[in-house]
């Protein structure tokens, strides 16, 4: 192996032989026109109390602040759309909480790639970022021609859409770089109109104080009563942005295992979330992103939602 295009080529290739989606490559260097945006929503306090979102300003724009001599940054999108959904009368779970922890998942997978880049390749270093480090995945996959960042500000594709997670490998090997794609969101604004509280103020701007994933994830705090009524049973995350999306028609299921739910979450009624006990979630979730708000934020969810 010699040439740029070759290596792209066949990191590409070793990535779908992984299990990703698709594979992108951008040149890692500053993000210039998402700089003034990000700055912008800080300014205005859309991160709500996510602070850990102002910190690493510079690393978060700029992945060569963040890995020394990288040169290159690897976009990876994992599909995790399933096959079958939880009972109708229930507290609402997000799709990507169904199976294991995606980080888990993903950091395995990038791993091997890494390992398999070093190997065939050569003297190649680099990390993996799984939403854990200070770094804009969905601009990086957008930079690289993986999808555009639609007005719900996911990355929508539309071969299938967006329910899928982002990953990056941040490598000091220059490659062959991709090209951006356009926006076909065009006129549509189902997302804006289906929010259950208005989070997406204008178009491709959402404020993440008032995301329903933010209440019944990150929040630590008790969720503002000013919202109750709002959340559509809704306890861990929310899909309604990505469920209205014409684009998500085109979903396709996932084939991880890893990925497969509990059986018994989709089964599951109110009454069962409310009657289940500490060591019973423990249990059932040990390797779940349920695990984030902790058996005492799931049962403060679901009292409100109550």
């Amino acid at each position: 192996m010699e040439s740029k295009s070759t290596y792209s080529q066949f990191i590409k290739t070793e990535a779908i032989r992984l299990g990703f989606l698709s594979c992108g490559i951008a040149k890692a260097s500053f993000l210039e026109l998402e700089a003034p945006r990000l700055e912008k929503w800080l300014d205005k306090n859309l991160n709500g109390q996510m602070s850990y979102m102002e910190n690493h300003f510079d690393k978060r724009l700029d992945p060569t602040k963040l890995v020394e001599g990288s040169k290159s940054v690897i976009s990876l999108l994992l599909n995790y759309y399933p096959d079958a959904a939880q009972i109708a009368d229930t507290y609402k779970i997000s799709k990507y909480a169904y199976g294991t922890d995606y980080h888990f998942v993903i950091k395995d997978k990038l791993n091997e790639l890494l390992f398999s880049i070093q190997s065939n390749i050569g003297d190649v270093s680099g990390r993996a970022f799984v939403d854990s480090a200070p770094i804009l995945d969905k601009a990086w996959a957008a930079k690289s021609g993986l999808g555009w960042i639609g007005k719900n500000s996911n990355l929508i594709t539309q071969k299938v859409g967006s329910f899928y997670f982002i990953a990056e490998l941040v490598i000091d090997l220059e490659l062959d770089y991709d090209h951006a794609t356009t926006d076909h969101c065009g006129t549509c604004t189902a997302c804006i109109e289906a929010c259950p509280t208005q989070a997406i103020v204008s178009p491709y701007v959402v404020d993440g104080s008032k995301c329903i994933s933010y209440f019944t994830i990150e929040l630590k705090d008790a969720i503002p009563m000013e919202m109750k009524g709002k959340f559509d049973d809704w306890a861990f995350g929310c899909d309604v942005c990505q469920d209205v999306c014409p684009w998500n028609k085109f979903s396709k299921v996932h084939d991880e295992p890893l990925f497969d739910p509990n059986p018994s979450l989709l089964s599951m009624s109110k009454k069962d979330w409310e009657e289940i006990t500490e060591d019973t979630f423990k249990q059932v979730f040990k390797n779940s992103p349920l695990k984030r708000t902790k058996f005492n934020g799931l049962k403060r969810n679901f009292d409100f939602l109550k």
